[in-house]
């Protein structure tokens, strides 16, 4: 019968040795566990033809078979149909095949020559030829069994029984098993000193891990560590200054009139004169409270011995207190941009907070103040100007030089979001800070404390505000409809006329009328200055002698 299946001889690339006709398991079981009683649709295997000699032990295969090989006929390749999916069941120790499931009878018997479930195939070729023998017609049919009690648990696994003997599933039928009681006792104690041993050494490790990971071990952990440096600081160096200078450094607290705020001063004498600045103690007014916190943290009430807004300054006193350290007193002229400053101060109310820069630039005109809205407390700076960071609570604090030497009065910060004013803006710093000059501060703070005003020094002329052109413009009229340049004043002493426009001041340029006041504020009453002016398209120079006019 052709059944589309090749009868040609089998292809030779595939190194599997051929079968020769001994006894063999394979000849009683089909491929694929099939029975060999010829069930139609399933392919027979004949029986191999007895031979009169025993055959020698099959050869070893040349090399390991190839999963992907050309099947032979009648057994599946690497493209059969994949079986369906299965759970996988449990593997018990050793490689103990898993016992059938409950209520199912055992197995039959295994015939003699009949491969045992999990034995290799490719194994046989080492075991011992025997006589063929022809396939028995029908399949064996199964002897029949006696019948066993049908347990009433799962199956068991002894997992102590020997390695070497017999791998037989247990049953346990809730009866007691005989020869059984002395080794259970034994195998139970075991269990339960293995339990308990097994917890001691879980608790007893679980506190040693515990123990470890909280304090870093079961020895005390040590780091290396410089010793103590007894060595000083330079006393030009930030550290050296801020040492120096720290104790004649204070912190201004001041309230009065619904208002209060923070600032900076620092010692003038030995008398309790301490220089701050106007705004820090305007809060204050005439009745409100000073306080005085000094490094060390000794506070001390203060009273008010005179300021000036013109200027910025203003001078308080504290009495009581011994042991004060005066700040010495630099020379502003002497600066050079470039030079290295530190400044001391209380920003946003931090005592003794030491920052450090440079002197970024000279003679930089700046007006600050204004909040009142009359011009009463605008005050007019030729500042230093420095990067040192500076913010709301520095003002009134010492500029220092690199001999912790005060050469300014930290007065005015450029904000981002305000501009340029008194404590600018609570932006904070951006590298744009000024400092009244300390030539400057000292001659007002000598006046404030000899006399409780300052002097200021005056051309004797009112200019015109409005003016955008380049330069100080004197006006055609005072505020107050009179004639803009003062009779026998300064300025008409030294021919200035209305209209004229002033460019420069001892020779240095101006570009406007603050700058202007700035400029002469610079100086005190009675020093000699000279003036270039434009008038009627023409450049003409005028010398005057500055006069005096009291601040407020």
């Amino acid at each position: 019968m052709d059944d589309g299946k090749p009868t040609e001889p089998k292809p030779k690339w595939w190194s599997r040795p051929a079968r020769h006709a001994v006894a063999s398991p394979e000849a009683d079981t089909p491929a694929h566990g099939t029975p060999a009683d010829g069930t139609p649709g399933t392919p027979q295997v004949p029986a191999p033809a007895p031979e009169p000699a025993p055959v020698p032990a099959r050869p070893q295969p040349l090399h390991q078979p190839d999963e992907y090989r050309t099947p032979p006929y009648g057994e599946p390749g690497p493209w059969a149909p994949a079986p369906p999916v299965q759970r996988p069941g449990p593997t018990p120790a050793q490689g103990t095949a898993v016992p059938p499931a409950y209520g199912t009878p055992p197995p039959a018997a295994p015939q003699p020559g009949t491969p045992q479930p999990g034995t290799p195939q490719h194994h046989q070729h080492a075991q011992p030829a025997v006589p063929p023998q022809a396939p028995p017609p029908h399949p064996p049919q199964p002897q029949p069994q006696p019948q066993q009690p049908q347990p009433t648990q799962w199956l068991q696994y002894d997992p102590w029984s020997s390695p070497g003997g017999p791998r037989q599933p247990l049953t346990h039928s809730g009866g007691p098993v005989p020869h059984a009681p002395r080794k259970g006792r034994r195998r139970g104690l075991a269990v339960v000193a293995a339990l308990l041993f097994a917890g001691l050494t879980g608790v007893l490790g679980g506190g040693v891990g515990t123990y470890i990971e909280r304090h870093g071990g079961l020895t005390t952990v040590e780091l290396p560590q410089a010793g103590a440096d007894e060595e000083g600081r330079a006393p030009d160096s930030v550290a050296g200054i801020a040492a120096s200078a720290l104790p004649g450094v204070v912190t201004l607290h001041v309230s009065g009139g619904g208002e209060q705020g923070t600032g900076t001063g620092f010692v003038l004498d030995e008398r309790g004169h301490i220089l701050t600045n106007h705004h820090v103690v305007d809060p204050a007014g005439t009745s409100g409270d000073i306080t005085v916190t000094f490094s060390g943290g000794e506070t001390a009430a203060a009273e008010l011995v005179g300021k000036d807004s013109g200027y910025d300054l203003a001078v308080v006193r504290v009495k009581g207190v011994s042991n004060l350290r005066p700040l010495p007193l630099g020379n502003s002229d002497n600066v050079r941009v470039g030079d290295p400053v530190v400044a001391i101060g209380a920003p946003f109310d931090l005592q003794n907070t030491v920052t450090s820069g440079i002197i970024s630039a000279k003679e930089r005109p700046i007006t600050a103040g204004g909040e009142k809205g009359d011009g009463s407390d605008i005050s007019y700076v030729d500042a230093l100007q420095t990067d040192a960071p500076i913010n709301p609570g520095n003002s009134g604090g010492p500029l220092l030089d690199s001999k912790a030497r005060v050469i300014g009065i930290n007065s005015a910060i450029r904000a981002a979001d305000s501009g340029s004013g008194a404590e600018g803006g609570q932006a904070g710093s951006i590298g744009l800070g000024f400092a009244i000059p300390v030539n400057q501060g000292k001659r007002v703070a000598e006046e404030l404390i000899n006399t409780g005003k300052a002097s200021h020094p005056v051309i004797g002329v009112s200019l015109d505000m409005k003016y955008s052109g380049d330069g100080a413009r004197v006006g055609d009229k005072a505020q107050d409809g009179g004639a803009s340049v003062t009779p026998g004043g300064p300025a008409a002493k030294a021919g200035v006329r209305p209209g004229d426009v002033i460019t420069r001041v001892d020779g240095q340029r101006v570009h406007s009328g603050e700058e202007l006041i700035v400029k002469i504020r610079a100086h005190r009453p009675g020093d000699r200055l000279r003036l270039t002016l434009e008038r009627g398209g023409k450049e003409q120079t005028r010398t005057l002698t500055l006069g005096s006019a009291s601040g407020g």
